[in-house]
Order: structure tokens, then sequence, then C-alpha cells
């Protein structure tokens, strides 16, 4: 991407306010940086969280922060690592480098970046490889969720892996393929493009042609006070989803969670679709003591609902290895 295309970038899902300098990722206790885990085309940095006493065999979720953000911010305010220290799964954190995209946002919508084997995707898809091979987790474990641009990028992992990922959550994200440039992107942003679930459906598929494999399951979170991006992308996440997993776009079951949270599951529990009331651009998180609370409270980090929590129980890394 040039100088120019970098500029446009840096408004691109980014926080609409002044944002402070970001510590670095390895201020964060327990936070370690890999330096070599592939070929890594896309140029994002690595990092990983192994709690102690991670057992072989255990779970991984890759987590991917938002524009603005790094690897340490996420990791110490999103709430997953309560639930990595009392389950007992990894952390794989990436972490976008200002040298591609100068909010740190991840590159959702370039093809050499979101087609598999390519670009920011791949680099991913290497980390887990080696984290999985350095830590003998379960590659049947596998797990992604992400923010804003990272829940963008979360979606392009879901299409572009599902034979690697067997779950994700796209929080406060878009559809893959949504656009496949930038001024695509900031459009769909504000005005996602109402296509049918067959369309968006094709667009997953075409991903990885061939594909006959299981589809990850997938849940979807959006703020219904989002004005950076706006609600109905959550619906054209679930219309992309549902279809690519063949069940009908009507909930199968609706149930009212905290904080205003509406809860609708579609088919046999393949996708969900979160949509918290009064919120807006960010992850939930719910500090406290309870056993369902998780995170702490600041800039796009919403206190509402705790994600990580009803995110780790939907992927089963609540449960002993098998």
């Amino acid at each position: 991407m040039g100088t120019f295309g970098r500029r446009i970038a840096t408004a691109l899902l980014a926080i609409p306010t002044v944002v402070a300098h970001p510590a670095p990722a390895s201020a964060s206790g327990g936070l370690e940086p890999v330096a070599s885990f592939g070929s890594n085309p896309g140029n994002l940095a690595m990092y990983t969280y192994r709690p102690g006493g991670l057992p072989d065999g255990a779970a991984a979720v890759v987590l991917l922060h938002g524009c603005t953000q790094n690897a340490a911010t996420y990791f110490e305010h999103s709430g997953w690592r309560t639930f990595a220290d009392r389950w007992h799964f990894a952390l794989i954190l990436p972490e976008q480098r200002t040298a591609n995209n100068a909010s740190s946002c991840f590159t959702w919508f370039e093809d050499g970046d979101t087609g598999r084997d390519r670009g920011e995707a791949l680099s991913v898809r290497q980390m887990v490889a080696y984290a999985v091979a350095e830590q003998r987790l379960d590659p049947r474990r596998v797990f992604v969720s992400g923010l804003s641009a990272g829940g963008a990028m979360s979606a392009v992992m879901l299409a572009a892996y599902p034979d690697v990922f067997a779950g994700g959550s796209v929080v406060a994200g878009l559809p893959y393929r949504c656009a496949r440039s930038l001024s695509q992107a900031s459009l769909c942003q504000y005005v996602p493009p109402d296509r049918s679930p067959g369309q968006w459906g094709d667009l997953v598929r075409a991903a990885y042609p061939g594909y006959a494999g299981p589809r990850p399951r997938v849940a979807i979170w959006h703020g219904q006070a989002d004005y950076t991006v706006v609600p109905a992308n959550g619906r054209e996440l679930r219309d992309q989803f549902t279809d690519v997993a063949g069940v009908p776009v009507q909930p199968s079951a609706v149930s009212s969670l905290p904080a205003g949270t509406r809860l609708e599951v579609y088919g046999a529990d393949q996708v969900r679709l979160y949509q918290v009331a009064g919120m807006g651009h960010g992850i939930p998180v719910d500090p406290g003591p309870h056993a369902d609370q998780c995170g702490s409270a600041g800039a796009y980090f919403l206190d509402t609902i705790c994600s990580a929590y009803y995110d780790a129980v939907f992927f089963g890394v609540d449960l002993p290895h098998t």
C-alpha cells in the first residue's frame, strides 16, 4: 500500500477521538513476543500467552485487536486473559505494524491480504501453525476473535481457513468481502450492501473453492448504537454465515442476557448474533469478580456484558481436553 493509501486507511475503522500512544506489547506480564514464525508475508508481529499449567493438547484463541490498539492493550482489557488462566488455553495475538498502516488497522479489505495463503491472512495462519507445534496445542481446537478492523479480519480468517478454525467471533466487524478497496471499505462501515444470504455466502465459499469439510461456528457481537460500524453489518454477517452453515436466517431461539443484550441462535447453534442495546463501537466487557465477568472498561472496552465469557463457552474452551 502506498503513502496515499496508508493515509486514507488511518481513518478507516479508526477511533474517532484523540488516541493515546499505546504501550509496547512486551510491557504486559506474561505476553511473549515471537521473533520468527514463518515467511510472514503480511509483516505482522506475533505475541503469545501461555498460562501456567497449560497441558498438552490445549485449545488456542487468536485475538485480533482494533485500530489504534496493539496486542498488549487487547490482552489486558478484553477479558480473555481471565479465561485463559481459568480454563488453561493459549492465546495468540497478532499485531499490526504502523509500517503497514499508520493507525494499526489490520488490512481486512485488500485481496492481497484477505485471500487464502496471501498477505496478512497467511501471516496469521503461520502464527497458528507455529504456536500449535511449539506449545503442543490441539489443532482441532483453534478459534479466532477480533474487534472492529480485527473483527473484520476474524471474518477473513473464518472464510479463508475453515480447515484451521473450529469457530470464531466477530465483534463490531464487517462481512467477508464487504469491501475490496479503501473507498469500498469506508462505505461498508456506514452503508453496507444489502446482499442476499446466498450472495454473501458465495463470497465465503469462493475463499476456499472446493472445500467440503465442516464450517466454523460463528458468534457476532454488535452494539445497537454503533455509529462507526453500523449495526446493519452485524445482520449482514449473520446472513453470510448462516448461509455458509446451511441453516435458516430465522433464529431457532431468542433469549435476553444482561445489559440489554438480545441473543439470537441460528440452526443447531452454528451461528449466534448478540445485539447489545445502547452500546457504541467497541468490545463488550463487564469488570467484576463473578464467574461471568471480565475485562476492564476504557476507550472501546465498553462496560456492558463480558463477551469473552460467552465466546469462550460457545467455543467450548471451558471444557477439559478429551
